[in-house]
């Protein structure tokens, strides 16, 4: 999961925004270093939680992911698109054209929420290729934090990362790479892990790229 390393360089800190708009900028969806055509694993692990049509799914860092077309066209009616740069969202808002209106997109920081944390009873919280990227312990724990605060009792968590064995740095961004345990340990007793698997995403430019797939269940809040 990485776009070529010439059209990344490495953000300060306070112009991660930038460098993410950047990039959406530069390359087509296509050609960005985590496109996949279908996001097929990520929507078997919805299937399995056996959400409603209805279920409110927030998809953290969505980018231009085709996941939202694919969620629309089987009937999903209540999804939030987030994602730190509003280039990403504007590339999905324009792909979907008028089926935009049925999507609640958030242009927000993970990290330091002023929209994000005004939502509440989640029934689905969907991280693919998010988490991997907060180095910082304080980072890992707002994350988390936000999590637990949005996703209901029974609710479910879907988290998608570079496994142990994945890439080092994406877009020029060195990562935390995983396990299901290291997942659980953050997530906390109070989630249960439903099914992890390993998976190995080819990118657009022919690179393979291990990640670790994982779906848990909120039993208390």
């Amino acid at each position: 999961m990485t776009t070529k390393e010439s059209d990344c360089k490495v953000p300060e800190e306070n112009t991660l925004k930038e460098h993410w708009n950047t990039a959406y900028t530069k390359n087509t969806t296509q050609k960005l270093g985590w496109y996949e055509e279908s996001s097929k694993e990520t929507i078997d692990l919805i299937k399995l939680s056996k959400a409603p049509k209805d279920a409110k799914i927030l998809n953290v860092g969505v980018g231009s992911s085709m996941l939202i077309d694919e969620l629309l066209a089987d009937g999903y009616t209540n999804l939030i698109a987030n994602d730190l740069s509003e280039k990403a969202i504007e590339d999905v808002k324009n792909r979907l054209g008028d089926k935009s209106s049925e999507i609640n997109f958030i242009v927000d920081d993970l990290i330091k929420p002023s929209k994000l944390n005004q939502l509440s009873d989640i029934d689905i919280w969907n991280d693919r290729a998010v988490l991997h990227f907060f180095l910082k312990e304080e980072e890992k724990e707002l994350y988390f934090k936000l999590l637990k605060q949005l996703v209901k009792s029974n609710g479910f968590v879907i988290i998608a990362v570079f496994a142990l064995d994945g890439a080092e740095k994406c877009c020029g961004l060195e990562l935390q790479r995983y396990n299901a345990e290291m997942l659980q340990e953050r997530l906390g007793e109070d989630f249960e892990l439903i099914k992890k698997f390993n998976y190995t995403f080819t990118n657009p430019y022919g690179g393979e790229r291990p990640y670790i797939y994982t779906l848990f269940q909120r039993k208390n809040k």
